[in-house]
């Protein structure tokens, strides 16, 4: 199944994601018409500092097992099966705040429902733009995403690519942030080696 992965190490924080999430789950669908809207369209992916204080677009995983989906007292959250993603009911959704509590990630908010008037607050969370997939569409935060911080992928396939591109990072004498960092001129030595060599 395909699914949002975030490569952090792109991000540069400008919202994007955020805003077009925003747009398109509000009853307007376009940015000019939902400026204007009461209350204001509320993204379901969050913009935060990552573990090296980088910027990181925070979403729902849709989780297999679901904390959140197994903590809903009402079958709110159930998982499409299609997509796998994990979504929520508006109409079963009590407020209980049951699943906000067993996230792991802090990814599920309150949010006024925009298909009812008055709106009515619910738990709402990234939905894998489920509704964007069945008209053959990528999910809203990826198509504004221009930096590739944010893939829609098969999730393993990401995972071989990582392995991959650690492993020659590894033989380069490259570290991520997350690893024990060379000092510059190790660095330096190995990439000047490489390039003579080629």
């Amino acid at each position: 199944m395909k699914t949002v992965v975030v490569r952090p190490e792109r991000c540069v924080g400008c919202r994007q994601c955020t805003l077009a999430c925003a747009v398109a789950h509000s009853s307007a669908q376009t940015l000019a018409e939902a400026i204007s809207l009461e209350p204001s369209p509320l993204a379901r992916i969050h913009l935060g500092a990552g573990p090296a204080g980088e910027a990181f677009p925070n979403r729902c995983r849709h989780c297999d097992p679901a904390p959140c989906q197994i903590a809903c007292l009402t079958g709110a959250l159930h998982r499409h099966e299609p997509t796998a993603s994990v979504l929520v009911d508006g109409e079963r959704c009590i407020r209980c705040a049951a699943c906000i509590m067993a996230c792991p990630f802090g990814v599920i908010r309150f949010q006024p429902d925009p298909n009812r008037q008055p709106p009515r607050w619910i738990a709402e969370k990234c939905d894998n733009c489920v509704g964007r997939q069945q008209l053959g569409l990528i999910p809203a935060c990826v198509e504004a995403c221009k930096v590739g911080a944010l893939l829609f992928s098969e999730i393993e396939q990401v995972m071989r690519d990582k392995t991959a591109e650690m492993a020659r990072r590894s033989a380069l004498g490259i570290h991520s942030h997350a690893e024990d960092q060379p000092d510059t001129w190790q660095q330096h030595l190995t990439l000047r080696m490489m390039s003579q060599s080629l």
